[in-house]
């Protein structure tokens, strides 16, 4: 089941007896965790109907004994197990407990960073009678629409440069991109409802001008005057740039851009399938660029880029600024 299924039968007053909350992104694990406690267990009844454990400090016969007692307070008992992937005892108990598990007791176990195996036992026998929930890694190309559900959900929308700047500037963390987007959501002026790059520049000190993204775009285009005052900024602005992150950024987009040569389709939307990229970064980074480089080009500059990283980490005795390092490189690929 999807996220939103298993929030909406949980709404609609359907809760399941067991719940496997499972995979590498902890967010939605997380997320659901809290929603089904809320849901589930009053306040005022955690103290009393409520076991939380850990899967290092319990083992399946602990939390069977938990799940088989009856509530004191309410309706129901809820036996929470955190990190449950820990668990390194036996799973026998907790499989033969989940064939025919109490109807009065609530059980989410949250196995993080993994897949419980659904081949053995107990993961067979929860996908029969339970609820299974698969927390997928979340890639780049997702993450503007997680920015928008999650604004949208306070009456919020965003700019399309200021999600892109907070893109560049959180990554593929889901916790720490939902910290940020509360903070923004505070910050806002009374009366917007529109989430613009000023206001992230504002927040997070990060340049709506002089930033990654601005360079990449200025690359892409081959815009040599515009590159040159981004890596100037860089330059006398050491705070606000990093020399490993704006390389991997770079040796990013122009690893992207060769692939995007090989695909099948060369349409914008071919293309943003066959890179699993989002169809604006295709369409104002990687066609512009297809016009201006060529493939031979492209193998040049990302030669470049890892000569540029190995001085920038003094290989050969460098001792030459980052910021001056990044300026010769983006002349070496502009020339």
């Amino acid at each position: 089941m999807t996220y939103e299924e298993i929030v909406k039968d949980i709404k609609d007053g359907n809760v399941a007896s067991v719940y496997c909350l499972m995979g590498e992104e902890p967010y939605y694990i997380d997320k659901l965790e809290e929603f089904i406690t809320e849901r589930v267990m009053p306040m005022e009844n955690r103290d009393f109907d409520m076991d939380l454990l850990y899967g290092s400090d319990v083992d399946a016969v602990r939390i069977v004994d938990s799940c088989q007692q009856f509530p004191m307070l309410g309706e129901k008992r809820l036996v929470v197990v955190r990190e449950f992937q820990q668990m390194r005892t036996s799973q026998d108990a907790l499989a033969e407990y989940v064939k025919n598990p109490s109807p009065t007791t609530v059980l989410v176990l949250c196995h993080k960073n993994s897949n419980l195996d659904k081949r053995k036992t107990l993961g067979k026998n929860i996908d029969k009678v339970g609820v299974v929930f698969e927390s997928k890694k979340i890639y780049e190309k997702s993450l503007p629409s997680f920015i928008q559900r999650y604004l949208k959900a306070s009456g919020k929308d965003i700019d399309v440069k200021a999600s892109q700047m907070l893109v560049e500037y959180v990554g593929a963390d889901l916790m720490r991109m939902s910290s940020e987007l509360d903070k923004l959501l505070i910050a806002m002026p009374k009366g917007e409802s529109r989430v613009s790059a000023s206001l992230v520049e504002a927040q997070t000190g990060m340049s709506k001008d002089f930033n990654n993204f601005e360079l990449i775009a200025a690359l892409s285009q081959k815009n040599k005057s515009q590159a040159a005052k981004i890596v100037k900024y860089f330059g006398s602005n050491p705070r606000s740039f990093a020399l490993p992150s704006t390389l991997s950024v770079m040796f990013t987009f122009f690893s992207d851009l060769m692939q995007a040569y090989y695909s099948p389709e060369k349409t914008e939307k071919g293309i943003a399938m066959w890179l699993g990229k989002p169809d604006w970064k295709v369409r104002n980074e990687i066609m512009p660029a297809m016009r201006l480089y060529t493939g031979r080009r492209v193998m040049e500059i990302l030669s470049l880029i890892r000569e540029t990283d190995a001085a920038g980490k003094g290989v050969g005795g460098c001792k030459t600024p980052p910021g001056e390092l990044l300026l010769e490189l983006v002349y070496r690929i502009l020339e």
